[in-house]
């Protein structure tokens, strides 16, 4: 398996709610979000949005991820997205996935149709990736056939979702909300020049995609930069320095923050004992795997546990 495929192994979206956005004459909004990833898919029209100082303009067929969502404005591509209004009410209180977009005045002077799927994340697991993503992308029009094909059958997916609410339906939507993040990202790590600092160049060298496919792939496999440089085919001395310099950090240190957030994910889970989750993540006994966590996260694997399952209490 390829090292992003790797990478996204444990990256999962959910509770995915999805909006289709009719926007008519001079429309304008923002929309304020935390700890969410938004992708907006334009199935007719144009529309511009500006997230930061970052504008982009986008087109029918169009495929835009906001990996780190907080407030952002969209509005006609003939407006100037001054006094845009805040969406956020509306879209709780959406009950039929539909929303009309329009500034009163009937003009037509602009007419554009976006569908917007906003998801939530496992914010552990994601963290490092989110981290080397820019704030919007892709930062320009890109237009591969494949993610007009991709749109395609996404729309008719959701269409077909709403009208019949059939078993599983949550479960579709997330996954085929995985599939589009998917689709950014690949685009995105496949067109990132060779002079970039992003660590995510790493996914497509030809040496160390190797190798963090295998740490993804086995992280309970006792590595060592030895056997490490082995898989990726390069000297032990080359390697660590190449691996370092792309990605930032050593490579043995690479494998210990995946490992860690790995268990966390476990622990969260809910699904394994602590003994079962320090062997899954490769450490020979429990103790050892008690501390290196306790370094990281402040408290052992038992008390995370029980935090985390009081915080759901909590909330539900």
């Amino acid at each position: 398996m390829d090292a992003l495929s790797m990478l996204l192994e444990n990256v999962h979206l959910c509770e995915t709610k999805y909006y289709c956005l009719q926007g008519s004459g001079n429309w304008s909004y923002s929309i304020n979000r935390k700890d969410t990833i938004l992708f907006y898919l334009v199935a007719s029209g144009s529309f511009c949005i500006m997230v930061g100082d970052k504008l982009r303009k986008a087109y029918t067929g169009d495929m835009i991820m906001i990996p780190n969502a907080n407030q952002h404005i969209c509005y006609a591509l003939d407006h100037n997205g001054d006094n845009a209004k805040p969406l956020d009410d509306t879209l709780i209180n959406c009950e039929n996935h539909r929303v009309a977009l329009n500034d009163g005045s009937d003009n037509g002077t602009s007419n554009s149709c976006l569908i917007l799927l906003e998801c939530q994340y496992d914010k552990e697991m994601i963290r490092p990736l989110l981290s080397a993503l820019p704030s919007i992308f892709p930062e320009h029009q890109d237009q591969p056939k494949s993610r007009f094909e991709v749109l395609e059958v996404g729309i008719k997916l959701l269409a077909l979702e709403s009208e019949y609410p059939r078993m599983g339906k949550t479960a579709v939507i997330n996954l085929w909300a995985s599939i589009v993040m998917i689709e950014c990202l690949r685009t995105y790590v496949e067109n990132l020049p060779e002079a970039t600092d992003s660590w995510l160049r790493a996914m497509k060298d030809p040496y160390l995609a190797k190798a963090l496919a295998v740490m993804h792939d086995g992280p309970n496999k006792n590595w060592t930069i030895h056997k490490l440089a082995e898989v990726a085919g390069m000297s032990r001395s080359s390697f660590a320095q190449r691996f370092k310099d792309i990605v930032g950090i050593p490579p043995l240190a690479y494998l210990v923050d995946y490992r860690l957030r790995l268990a966390a994910r476990y622990l969260r889970l809910q699904q394994k004992s602590i003994s079962r989750i320090s062997e899954r993540v490769g450490y020979a006994s429990d103790s050892t795997f008690s501390q290196a966590f306790k370094r990281v996260y402040g408290v052992s694997p038992k008390t995370y546990r029980q935090q985390h399952q009081k915080s759901l209490i909590k909330t539900s």
